[in-house]
Formats: structure tokens, C-alpha cells, sequence
């Protein structure tokens, strides 16, 4: 989950991270009274989740509060790169900046460790002084038990070369964005820039924080979902405990694991050339248990979706025989009917594994006018295809 740069500010100054102060609003009349509170003066940022802010025209300075007020309204409703401004941080003023520095800490999924990136060369995309000056970007491991005390954090420090005069807070900070990082199971913190202003200090004027999904369990994340801009679909199967990712196609797709999941939408997606085109609407992976609640559950999610003209339910049985599965289906579209849901798309079943046959006869007996048994994951994919196509 990635976090708007003010839930990051607001996580920063929880970990003694060095940051200015500043409040979110949605509704331009708001930043008045915040302004005042500041000193008469702002900075009026966009909060979206994407870089390019400032050059979008997302951030602007305020030296009034009733500048303040029309920078909000001029940014309230901006478009950024796809990405609707639904809120604007207004923050305080930064004393006069005399450098810009970039530091971060971020997962290695290529090494299976976490990796410390630092630049005193900050204030734009760490990737572009990478591919330009790669000599002023330094890579440093971080051991997982080791972590990052006082001595590793000058190891960075010297890596990347930091003026010696700053070396000391640029330690300190890289210390409280680990302890940052590490609570809060992240899998990037990045301040950009880490800025020394003339008083000598070192502030982190921005961040950028994306949170491990799974380990939600552990925090109480609820505030900081974008619920606006999350997908209905996405929202209320997550409700419903499943494992969904809506996609762009017409395809609804329900396995059992997600490695049959994803094989299942490349044969769709294969078979749909031949079909119009079309493609999988969806990932979802009811897991190993398919009962009747759960396989409604499932298609409850699919059906609701108005891309989806054909269903594709592909199921190996394993620990979850097919015949429950069969069942879990039969039973699930009756549950959706008692409840008043219109099943009207055709659902294309296709069972192998463990008590295949069985399941195959509980819906061939269940003779349910929807459903169709193709016993091959090939043929079951082109006949769903076929099927989506035909619906268009």
C-alpha cells in the first residue's frame, strides 16, 4: 500500500524523522485558518500518489493565507498524470534550502536482503541520477538481523560522500528512518529531498512510504486506505476475505491457487485472440477451501461486474476434492437466487484432480441451463472466450 505524502510526513514525525509541520484539507476555504496558524505563509501540495507534482503545477507557494486559499482551490480537482487531486497538504515553509540530498531504504527482492540507496545529489528522480551520475548514488546491503545503528548509518554517510558538516544528522536521520521502516513493515521509505537549510539543520521535505499488504495484520491501517480511489470490486471482495484484482477484460476468472490463477489468464487471454480479443477480467483465487459460501462469495464479486460477460471457474482438486467444489457451485448459484442476485452469464466449469469424475456428474445431473462442462483447460478457455465474444 502506498501512502500519500502527508500519512508519510505524519509516520515520519511519529519516528523523531525531522519534518515540517503541515495538515491535509479537501475544501480550498480550510487552508485559511492552517495558513495563519503557520505564520501567514505555505505551501500548498497536491496529494496524489505519483512524482512529477511540481512540474504538474500540484505545488505552489502561498504568501498569504488568501493565496493560500487560492492555490488550494486552483489545485483542488487538477488532474496529475491520471490521478484526480482529492486533497492538498498545506504545509509550512522551509527556511532557505542550501542543499538537497535523497536517502532511502527499500526491499532487495533480487538479493533477499533490504538495500540503503543515498545521493547528495536530491531533489529530483533518483533513477535519473542513476542513469546520468551513477558515481553519486551509493548501494549499501543491510544485513536483516544487523539492521542500521549509528555505525552502519556513518558507513552510508561515507558512501555517499555527505558534506562532513551535515554527516552527523544525515546519520541521525538514517537511523530513525530505518527504526521508520522497520515498524512500520515497509517495503520502501524515501525522503527526497533531505534538505540542509541555512540554519545547518537537515529536514526531510518529502516522503514516499509504501506498506507490505500482508503484514496489515499487525497495524491498524484502516485510516490510511485511499478509499476513494479504491475499486468497489477490489473493496468488497476484500470484505468478503478473497484474493481479487480487478483487470481490464470481459473474462471473470475464479481457480483454486494463484499459480493455476495466473496460468489460467494466460490460456483466456491466448484463447480470447481468436475470440474479439477479448481478455480476463479478473484474478481471483478462492483458495484451497471451495465451499458453497465461498464459491458465492466469488461469483457474487465477478457477477457484480458489468466488463464480465462470461465466467471461467478452473478448478484442480487437491486437499478440496472436485465434488465439493461441483457442489460448492450447484449450492452457490442457488444462494445467489434465494438472495434476489440475477445469475444471467454463462459459467464455463472445468474440473480435474482428485474426485474429477464425481464433480463432473454433480453438475452434469445439476443440469443447471448456465453452466457449462468443458473438460480441458484449453477448451474451457476458448469456449469462455467464445462465449464473452458473443455477449459484446
Amino acid at each position: 500500500m502506498d501512502l500519500f505524502e502527508y500519512q508519510a510526513r505524519d509516520l515520519f514525525a511519529k519516528h523523531d524523522v525531522p519534518v515540517l509541520a503541515g495538515e491535509v484539507i479537501d475544501t480550498p476555504e480550510a487552508a485559511r485558518e492552517i495558513t495563519e496558524r503557520l505564520g501567514g505563509k505555505s505551501v500548498v501540495k497536491a496529494q496524489v500518489k505519483v512524482g512529477g507534482r511540481g512540474k504538474a503545477g500540484g505545488v505552489k507557494l502561498a504568501a498569504s493565507a488568501d493565496e493560500a486559499v487560492a492555490r488550494a482551490t486552483d489545485i483542488l480537482g487538477m488532474d496529475i498524470k491520471g490521478h484526480t487531486v482529492h486533497k492538498v497538504m498545506i504545509a509550512e515553509t522551509a527556511p532557505e534550502i542550501v542543499e538537497e540530498y535523497y536517502v532511502s531504504f527499500l526491499l532487495d527482492r533480487a538479493n533477499r536482503t533490504f538495500l540503503s540507496i543515498a545521493s547528495v545529489e536530491g531533489g529530483m528522480e533518483i533513477e535519473e541520477v542513476a542513469a546520468t551520475r551513477p558515481d553519486a548514488v551509493a548501494k549499501t546491503p543491510i544485513d536483516p538481523i544487523d539492521g542500521v545503528d549509528e555505525a552502519k548509518a556513518r558507513e552510508i554517510v561515507a558512501a555517499a560522500k555527505f558534506p562532513a558538516e551535515v554527516a552527523d544528522k544525515v546519520a541521525n536521520v538514517l537511523v530513525r528512518l530505518w527504526d521508520t521502516f522497520i515498524k512500520s513493515d515497509a517495503l520502501l521509505v524515501e525522503v527526497n529531498p533531505l534538505a540542509k537549510v541555512a540554519s545547518g539543520e537537515v529536514i526531510a521535505l518529502d516522503g514516499k512510504v509504501s506498506l507490505d499488504d500482508n503484514a496489515e495484520f499487525r497495524h491498524d491501517w484502516d485510516e490510511l486506505h485511499d478509499k476513494a480511489a479504491a475499486n468497489p470490486l477490489e473493496a468488497a471482495a476484500k470484505e468478503k476475505g478473497l484474493n481479487y484484482v480487478k483487470l481490464d477484460g470481459e473474462v471473470g476468472i475464479i481457480g483454486n491457487g494463484a499459480g493455476l490463477v495466473m496460468s489460467t489468464l494466460d490460456v483466456v487471454a491466448y484463447a480470447g485472440e481468436k475470440h474479439g480479443d477479448v481478455k480476463p477480467a479478473n484474478f481471483l483465487d478462492i483458495g484451497g477451501g471451495a465451499s458453497a459460501q465461498v464459491m458465492a462469495n466469488g461469483l457474487e464479486i465477478i457477477l457484480g461486474d458489468p466488463d464480465v460477460k462470461s465466467v471461467f471457474v478452473n478448478v484442480f482438486g487437491g486437499i478440496t476434492a472436485c465434488d465439493e467444489v461441483a457442489n460448492g457451485i450447484v449450492q452457490a448459484l442457488k444462494l445467489l437466487e434465494d438472495r434476489g442476485e440475477k445469475v444471467e452469464k454463462p459459467l464455463v466449469v472445468r474440473l480435474d484432480g482428485n474426485n474429477a469424475e464425481l464433480g463432473r456428474k454433480i453438475l452434469t445431473d445439476a443440469n443447471h441451463p448456465l453452466v457449462q462442462r468443458v473438460d480441458t483447460m484449453d477448451g474451457a478457455a476458448d469456449k469462455a472466450a467464445e462465449l464473452a465474444h458473443a455477449a459484446k
